[in-house]
């Protein structure tokens, strides 16, 4: 005969007994902005049982929702602590104008405001709180400053576009569209050492423009950087490739007539444009080695990272 333990219900109703109604609500609203990212995912990957006023959505909402309330409540004193901290470090970041409340409050709305978009919300979650490979190595290498990377983005302007007219507001985008084609139309793919990832500077990657995707991927962003543009470095699956900023969707609506019908009229014939939108509403062109125009299609969808140069 099996003995089960005995459940203690006095001291386990003991536990969930706060000493101050206020623990209470601080626990429930905790447990909501939990809840509500929790919630997307499981929506987004649970099938829906098409039960009459979504009432198996409604379920999962407030079994989520107690479960986490439940687990908070027992290990309330180490939660309250937790948040008093968090709280003066969000003072403290106010006060100064570092990261504050209106900071925190943003990224929060639009995460969940992409995250209700995406068909796969939990990449959006990793992506967050997965650290960006070789990180400091990559920011380090990605020289815009350095003379010999801004000569060779000028003379890439110099070379490409130069005499397209009628789009001032978008000079820098068609800038940085010269130094892509320059780029890519000279990239070499060359592995790195079987040792491990070989981190090249982007004035090094200017003397043979050869290297593997993560080279490319600096010069790139080093040499749109240094004539004013904004990129980023994508991680996905085993692959680095950069983008650039393009703006809101008014924007990329022109910069997809310039590259279809000014710029890249041949290479992108027929083709569709490849983007992304963050969790604040901006667009984001691909500009991977394997492109043959901004916008290209991509090698991989899921994004683990991204790493912004602003």
């Amino acid at each position: 005969m099996i003995n089960f333990p005995k459940i203690d219900f006095p001291q386990l109703k003991s536990k969930l007994q706060v000493k101050s109604p206020y623990d209470r609500i601080i626990i429930m609203l905790l447990s909501l902005l939990i809840t509500i990212p929790i919630f997307i995912i499981l929506h987004q990957n649970l099938i829906d049982l098409e039960w009459p006023f979504n009432l198996d959505r409604v379920f999962i909402f407030l079994f989520v929702f107690a479960a986490i309330f439940f687990l908070l409540m027992l290990l309330r004193t180490i939660i309250i602590l937790c948040i008093a901290v968090y709280l003066m470090v969000l003072i403290y970041g106010t006060v100064v104008g570092n990261y504050g409340f209106n900071e925190i409050s943003e990224d929060y709305n639009s995460m969940i405001y992409t995250m209700s978009d995406n068909p796969f919300p939990q990449d959006i979650i990793v992506a967050k709180l997965l650290p960006f490979p070789n990180k400091s190595k990559i920011i380090n290498a990605i020289e815009y400053q350095n003379p010999k990377v801004r000569n060779f983005a000028i003379m890439a302007t110099s070379k490409h576009f130069k005499g397209i007219k009628g789009y001032s507001d978008y000079r820098t985008i068609i800038q940085c569209f010269a130094v892509f084609k320059e780029i890519n139309s000279r990239w070499n793919y060359v592995n790195d050492p079987k040792e491990g990832d070989y981190i090249a500077t982007a004035s090094e990657s200017l003397e043979y423009f050869s290297g593997d995707c993560d080279d490319h991927s600096i010069l790139m962003a080093a040499a749109i950087r240094s004539i004013g543009g904004t990129p980023r470095l994508i991680h996905t699956k085993g692959h680095i490739y950069p983008e650039i900023l393009i703006g809101s969707l008014i924007d990329l609506e022109k910069v997809n007539y310039l590259i279809k019908n000014v710029l890249f009229v041949k290479e992108s014939y027929g083709k569709k444009i490849h983007y992304h939108i963050d969790e604040r509403g901006q667009v984001w062109m691909n500009l991977d080695y394997t492109a043959k125009y901004p916008g290209g299609p991509f090698m991989y969808d899921e994004i683990l990272g991204a790493l912004t140069l602003n």
